[in-house]
């Protein structure tokens, strides 16, 4: 009798399994589209005469295919010295938030000095300051320094860390148990080879996911290119993109066929990272144990 009632309960439970997944998977299958509508919509535009950008109802799929859009956008611009200047204050930005984030992290972390708790409460307190209450100040103080209109205003704040990447930083480095920095002590390794040789291979996961963040920060800021640089020759994609659309005003399909390849670097940063997530947690996973 017992094993007659208990066949159909494990069948509703599993009916329910099968219907919460379905309604999971459908929850995400339409999450999907809705935020691929916009990434396909700029795709078929860029490809469009500038008649059927206007068309109405509006055309999906573009006949013919302006190809040419592409070289036409790119060149409209100098975008390759956009893009050069964008490559190289991301990349020095990045390694500079990496390098200067994981030293404070790693001092927070593993050093026991008075007002180490409080020192660290001030730092996480910047990020409740609004980034446009620190805009004039700047401006000031870069402009007294001669680096306006330079990458610079741009790529030194970042050597001085980030709020947000030392606690991320801090949080994985309590992670790694204190033996290994006692086991480098005894034997004779300085407190600098220790972060460098054994705290940073260790924390690759954490480290990507900080070069993450901030390459996608530094690669999509607009408002701060717009307030330092105001030469053409300096200019980011962001800014560069902006200059474009108030020059070709009318010109959607070569707005959006530029605006298609900018997408293009973050798209591919973003699948890359994702795969080296999975493979550096994976690979350097560490057990527990407070710092």
């Amino acid at each position: 009798m017992a094993s007659a009632t208990a066949q159909p309960r494990k069948i509703n439970y599993r009916l329910r399994q099968t219907l919460a997944h379905t309604a999971i998977y459908l929850v995400l299958i339409i999450g999907a589209i809705l935020v691929f509508i916009p990434f396909a919509w700029t795709v078929s535009t860029s490809l469009k005469t500038e008649s059927q950008t206007l068309a109405s109802p509006p055309e999906w799929i573009p006949n013919p295919v302006q190809w040419k859009n592409y070289p036409d956008a790119l060149t409209a611009r100098p975008f390759g010295r956009y893009y050069a200047n964008t490559f190289i204050i991301t990349i020095l930005s990045v390694i500079g938030q990496v390098v200067s984030s994981a030293l404070v992290a790693y001092g927070f972390a593993r050093f026991r000095f008075p007002g180490r708790n409080l020192l660290f409460i001030l730092v996480l307190s910047t990020l409740m300051i609004p980034f446009h209450m620190l805009i004039i100040p700047r401006f000031i103080l870069f402009k007294y320094l001669g680096w306006l209109d330079t990458f610079l205003p741009l790529i030194v704040p970042n050597f001085f860390g980030g709020a947000f990447s030392i606690f991320l930083l801090r949080q994985y480095f309590q992670t790694v148990p204190l033996e290994l920095d006692e086991a480098a002590k005894i034997d004779g390794a300085s407190a600098f080879q220790r972060f460098w040789r054994i705290m940073m291979p260790l924390a690759r996961p954490a480290l990507g996911a900080v070069a993450v963040f901030e390459f996608m920060s530094t690669w999509q800021d607009f408002l701060g290119p717009l307030i330092y640089l105001s030469s053409d020759r300096n200019y980011t994609v962001s800014v560069g993109l902006a200059a474009f659309r108030n020059d070709y005003f009318t010109a959607w399909h070569l707005f959006m066929a530029a605006s298609a390849v900018a997408m293009l670097v973050p798209l591919v940063v973003f699948f890359v990272a994702q795969k080296y997530f999975i493979s550096g947690v994976a690979l350097t996973g560490s057990g527990g144990g407070k710092g």
